[in-house]
């Protein structure tokens, strides 16, 4: 889903004509409600019989609507339909590693930090975690009469798109390049979330964006990828097809691109060929938020010229749910189709149908005590179970790149903690977050470990160009006001009000009182104390900084200073007084009602010299540990940064950005071990580091635990344990162009250069040695594979493993993958045990895709190899191989 929607554009009137043709038939007569199972005020109606089947209940429901009823529910803003009893409901809400945008929840590792586990049942673990404090928000915003966006359960998550190339900035919601891998995590996760009562889903989950969507984002909207039939088949649409076949998920997003020539939201090939015919899904389809406005949109895809053509283009291909707003509603215009005979009344009866029956078995029709999931209490939001589980799922996660023999890091040492990530809450969540419970910054970690007196920090550089991420609020001693006299006194005047997206804050405040700062929390309005209202506050008062420079702010709120507003940096004398003014409005917007609205001003001084800060703190310690990489707020969805290396969300340089390199390299100077922590929700070419730090360890946006996590493995308390989910190049010069769909020298499958760090690496506190693999020396064609190694854990110190199975066929005249990736099992190992691993492979996983497409069951001589990575690149006893015959 876009951040900003498109900007307008002349439409010819079109959706003005909906206002004229809502209710009515294309006669320009009224519709008549049904009469055929109408109930008497004495019965009960056939949709609110919970005895009866599902089917039979959405068919009653859905003939008691008139058509502007039945298209009212095709938007994601669905209104209520009072005499029917259909309450008010937005479909669009997030979780794609926790309960997202609606207030506090317990945040997990981002999407492609989940990744780096390699662990089935932790992703099962989290998504239930997830489902449950969706459950338990959902029932409290109902009971305080909230049905905003973000208060659903319908969740659209999981993203399981391939993140082939590393310049994509919303590659962090994957689960990385494989199509097997994302597959296979897709699946725990969407149980995780959609439960396992037979009768009711807990949430539903969706499977998104389909498909042949992964960057560039500026163009996204305007772009036109073309995939070939193998690269369909074989990369970009078997993740989904396992999400749908064997997740049985509830819904599909189409994407915002066009896919060989035609919109993903109204392409044929994609949902009736392949998504409900081949594949057989039954659930809804939603398009992509304002998608099917690119249909005639001239800026965008501009394939018809009216939304009324659009309208009805996406719903015959079958997409159900129109996410827009306002003038990307195209939907409204769903009227004027059908009175010109663009669309027929049973295909729109076909898509209410499939919304509805998604609310049914979410229980919205019926008495919570039939509904398994309605007393799921609040306390599970954050509770102290989903807190230690997110630390583990942040600990899996890590995954140690190098080792010199650095770490862990003697408890004895001081260390200076010096890079821009250090304090940047933005690390620890990614995008698409909730606002954790317990955020653990890589600082607060490990000076909650080691103690505040072995710690020393400096920011040290940007994180990138002149993008600074070590603010701080501003604290209550810069803050005062003055009395009737002329006297200052601690802290800011606050004025409360009443306030609305349409008429503004009122004149009066409901109250006013003296705030010590600007850090706010609520989870109810403080106002009114309830959970819907909208309000607005103003602060004022007086700023006395305590050092001289320019000062850069981060905050939400209109800032003015000696009033004047502030946008960028200022001067600002110390121990001067400045007139200080914030305000904000907590109102309904694009972005949804306010839920559990926060404020917060924060600033930084940009003047010093953080150079000299970062060398000084070094020199006191014994051991460096640089806290860089990049953060979600220079990669991720159509953003508006324009800077070195970064454009509107993606990357054009996949290096650590320039002032880190140049701190580095300093730091390097001093002759002191660096330990590298890099956090991206991307491959950075850390080509510089790798040859002159001592150990490198990624942290792939690792949630709120993250700097609990990260202290835990750097002093030893448990062993690194992640697998990389992608590639890490060395340079963008080897791969193909950005808006390049081909998978010729992409991925670990096809990539032909040398690598950095490949696909499934990872390193250990231990060594782990493979022996005695077991498979048939031949077997047929099509039949299941099983398989059997000895693993050891040959070190000293307990670990878990991610054992790595890897195949190789050959078909004469066709390129193949030069290996893929046929299972996966973390197991954990105590020093000097072993354990036999086995394996089974499913017949229909050896097969390849010709060039036409299809998939064929393999035979010829297989080449197996079972290790702690692919075996090109693990030590000689890190895998075990094997060649073994499939007849035809």
């Amino acid at each position: 889903m876009r951040r900003n929607p498109l900007n307008p554009v002349p439409i010819l009137g079109l959706t003005l004509a909906s206002l004229l043709f809502t209710g009515c038939s294309p006669d320009n007569n009224p519709v008549p409600k049904p009469v055929s199972e109408r109930s008497t005020a004495n019965e009960q109606p056939a949709y609110m019989d919970t005895t009866l089947d599902i089917d039979t209940r959405v068919d009653d429901l859905v003939s008691r609507m008139d058509l502007a009823e039945k298209i009212s529910q095709m938007y994601n803003e669905s209104p209520a339909i009072e005499h029917l009893g259909i309450a008010e409901y937005d479909w669009w809400n997030e979780a794609l590693h926790g309960v997202a945008r609606a207030g506090k929840a317990t945040v997990f590792p981002q999407a492609i930090g989940m990744a780096a586990m390699w662990d089935r049942e932790t992703m099962f673990d989290i998504a239930e975690a997830v489902s449950d404090e969706a459950r338990a928000k959902h029932h409290y915003f109902v009971e305080n009469g909230v049905h905003f966006r973000y208060t659903g359960l319908t969740f659209w998550s999981p993203n399981i798109n391939i993140f082939r190339d590393p310049r994509w900035g919303r590659g962090q919601e994957t689960y990385g390049e494989d199509p097997y891998l994302t597959g296979e995590l897709a699946l725990p996760y969407i149980s995780g979330l959609q439960g396992e009562n037979p009768k009711y889903l807990k949430t539903a989950a969706m499977a998104k964006h389909f498909a042949v969507h992964s960057g560039p984002e500026k163009s996204r909207h305007s772009d036109n990828y073309i995939a070939s039939p193998k690269d369909l088949n074989e990369t970009y649409l078997p993740a989904f097809e396992k999400a749908v076949v064997e997740g049985d998920v509830e819904s599909v997003m189409c994407a915002y691109n066009r896919v060989n020539d035609e919109p993903a939201c109204g392409n044929d090939m994609l949902l009736k060929e392949t998504l409900r015919g081949k594949w057989g899904f039954k659930g809804h389809v939603v398009s992509d938020c304002g998608a099917i406005a690119d249909f005639y949109a001239p800026e965008a895809h501009h394939v018809v010229m009216a939304p009324a053509a659009a309208a009805a283009w996406a719903v015959r291909s079958g997409t159900d749910l129109n996410c827009g707003t306002d003038r990307l509603s195209t939907f409204a215009n769903l009227h004027f189709a059908l009175q010109r005979e663009m669309i027929t009344q049973d295909e729109i009866d076909q898509s209410v149908k499939r919304l509805m029956k998604t609310r049914f078995k979410l229980g919205m029709f019926d008495p919570d005590d039939q509904v398994p999931y309605s007393k799921i209490p609040m306390d599970v939001v954050g509770s102290q179970a989903h807190l230690a589980l997110t630390q583990k799922a942040a600990e899996k996660s890590f995954v140690l790149l190098k080792n010199s023999g650095i770490l862990p890091l003697k408890k004895s040492s001081k260390v200076a903690i010096i890079g821009p990530n250090a304090t940047n809450p933005t690390v620890l969540v990614g995008n698409y977050f909730g606002d954790p419970i317990k955020p653990v910054t890589p600082l607060d970690g490990i000076q909650q470990y080691l103690g505040e007196e072995n710690v020393f920090y400096a920011p040290g550089s940007a994180l990138a160009g002149d993008t600074f991420s070590h603010y701080q609020v501003i604290s209550a001693d810069h803050f005062f006001h003055k009395d009737d006299n002329g006297a200052l006194k601690p802290g800011l005047q606050a004025n409360y009000y009443n306030a609305s997206a349409k008429e503004g804050r009122e004149e009066v405040p409901v109250f006013s009182r003296v705030d010590a700062n600007i850090d706010f929390f609520w989870q109810r309005s403080p106002v009114d104390n309830t959970v819907r209202d909208e309000f607005a506050v103003e602060w004022s008062g007086v700023l006395i900084p305590k050092e001289s420079g320019v000062y850069q702010f981060s905050t939400r709120e209109t800032l003015k200073i000696d009033g004047e507003e502030v946008k960028d940096g200022i001067y600002l004398n110390a121990n001067q007084e400045y007139a200080f003014e914030a305000s904000q409005k907590f109102v309904h917007a694009f972005w949804g009602q306010p839920l559990e609205a926060y404020a917060k001003v924060s600033w930084l001084n940009s003047s010093r010299n953080l150079v000299a800060d970062a060398v000084a703190a070094a020199q006191k310690a014994d051991v460096i540990i640089f806290t860089g990489g990049i953060s979600a707020d220079l990669e991720g969805e159509e953003m508006s940064v324009e800077i070195e290396g970064f454009d509107h969300g993606d990357r054009t340089d996949i290096r650590l950005p320039e002032p880190q390199r140049k701190l580095l390299a300093t730091l390097k100077k001093l002759n002191k071990p660096i330990v590298l922590v890099n956090f991206s929700g991307s491959a950075i070419a850390l080509n510089w580091a790798n040859n002159n730090v001592d150990a490198i360890l990624q942290g792939f946006y690792p949630g709120e635990a993250t700097g609990t996590a990260l202290a835990r493995i750097l002093w030893g308390e448990v062993s690194p344990s992640g697998r990389l989910p992608i590639t890490f190049y060395r340079s963008l010069d080897d791969l193909p162009g950005f808006k390049d769909y081909a998978m010729t020298n992409r991925t670990y499958k096809y990539y032909q250069g040398d690598v950095l760090y490949p696909f499934g690496y990872g390193l250990s506190y231990t060594q782990f040695a493979y022996s005695e693999l077991s498979a048939p020396a031949t077997m047929a064609s099509g039949e299941p594979l099983a398989i059997t190694a000895q693993v050891s854990n040959s070190g000293k110190v307990a670990s878990d493993e991610v054992v790595q199975v890897y195949v190789s066929m050959k078909v004469p005249g066709l390129s193949l993958p030069q290996r893929e990736l046929k299972e996966f099992k973390r197991i954990y190992l105590e020093p000097g045990a072993s354990q036999t691993v086995e394996f089974s492979i499913a017949g229909k996983d050896l097969s390849y895709v010709d060039d036409q497409g299809v998939r064929h069951p393999y035979h010829g001589p297989l080449t197996l190899s079972v290790g702690g990575g692919q075996q090109p690149y693990v030590s000689a006893t890190g895998a075990v191989s094997k060649t073994i015959t499939i007849e035809q």
